[in-house]
């Protein structure tokens, strides 16, 4: 085995994940670390009990090398967020193994998904990258946060996950997104100013703010999104589209082709201020954030990542 990065590690896992699989990933972690000494210079394991509790845990784990995260991008969203609340002479490294239905962090890094063993794998034979986390009303997000209809369709997959739904990646995305488009009306009046800009008037349908290029199971709504570039990626409708071009779009976006309409916009920028009229569906990291008014921030080299 080449020589591991990991050191001293903290392993938080969720063992809800992936309808229960995170349990058993949790126990192959243990056998994994204990029976290969070289990976580590020493290691606990954590388990989750509830929504918040990785959180706590990753805020604690001072004297770590690295912080480990098992689960789908909620307990990764958790972790980073943990991690944050340490001062940068102090925060550990990140490394994922990424068990989820979604798991678009680990697309980002190009970890191998659902595979607990490959990921261990990969990650003692792994570099380190620094990468940057977007920032919105003081909420640390890794991978993506969206207004109107692509976020009112993430919360809608994540309530059917936690209903235990039989769907997953690409499938539960796009039957959530019929169900949702089908409700479609004149979107979400919002003033959107980019980088101390002209503030702008939009009507947000879709309004997207990408750390890593994809979310949603694997849809590329910010196709040259960056996580190592110091930039968020946004993109966001401009026009109005009718019902089936709206329909066409969705089904661009699950290759990035979407980008060529006229209908959206995508820039790079460093900071973003959005006052919506009223309270529009938002997720970020597939949690909700209620409000009206959204600052946004991107913190460059904000994490140490493993992969």
């Amino acid at each position: 085995m080449a020589q591991s990065p990991l050191g001293r590690t903290l392993l938080i896992a969720n063992p809800a994940a992936h309808s229960g699989k995170g349990a058993a990933g949790a126990d192959f972690a243990r056998y994994f670390l204990g029976s290969f000494s070289a990976a580590t210079r020493g290691y606990e394991v954590r388990l989750t009990r509830g929504p918040g509790d990785a959180v706590g845990i990753a805020a604690g784990a001072v004297g770590s090398d690295t912080v480990l995260a098992l689960g789908g991008d909620g307990v990764i969203h958790e972790v980073v967020n943990g991690l944050m609340r340490l001062p940068e002479s102090a925060r550990p490294q990140l490394g994922v193994i990424p068990l989820g239905s979604g798991n678009d962090y680990a697309r980002t890094l190009g970890m191998v998904k659902n595979d607990v063993e490959g990921a261990f794998a990969q990650l003692v034979r792994g570099s380190v990258k620094e990468l940057e986390v977007g920032r919105v009303n003081g909420v640390h997000f890794m991978q993506t946060l969206s207004f109107g209809l692509d976020a009112a369709i993430a919360l809608d997959t994540t309530e059917r996950r936690a209903a235990n739904t039989s769907q997953e990646g690409e499938a539960l995305f796009i039957t959530s997104g019929l169900k949702i488009l089908s409700r479609a009306k004149d979107g979400f009046p919002c003033v959107a100013s980019f980088d101390g800009e002209k503030p702008v008037d939009l009507k947000t349908l879709i309004f997207a703010v990408q750390v890593g290029p994809t979310y949603g199971g694997g849809f590329r709504i910010c196709p040259d999104a960056d996580p190592g570039d110091g930039l968020l990626d946004v993109c966001y409708n401009v026009k109005k589209p009718l019902f089936p071009h709206l329909l066409a779009l969705f089904g661009l976006a699950r290759s990035g082709r979407h980008a060529r309409s006229r209908v959206v916009s995508l820039r790079h920028i460093r900071h973003a201020e959005l006052d919506f009229a009223e309270e529009p569906p938002c997720q970020v990291d597939g949690e909700q954030l209620r409000g009206t008014r959204f600052v946004i921030d991107v913190i460059p080299r904000a994490l140490r990542v493993v992969c």
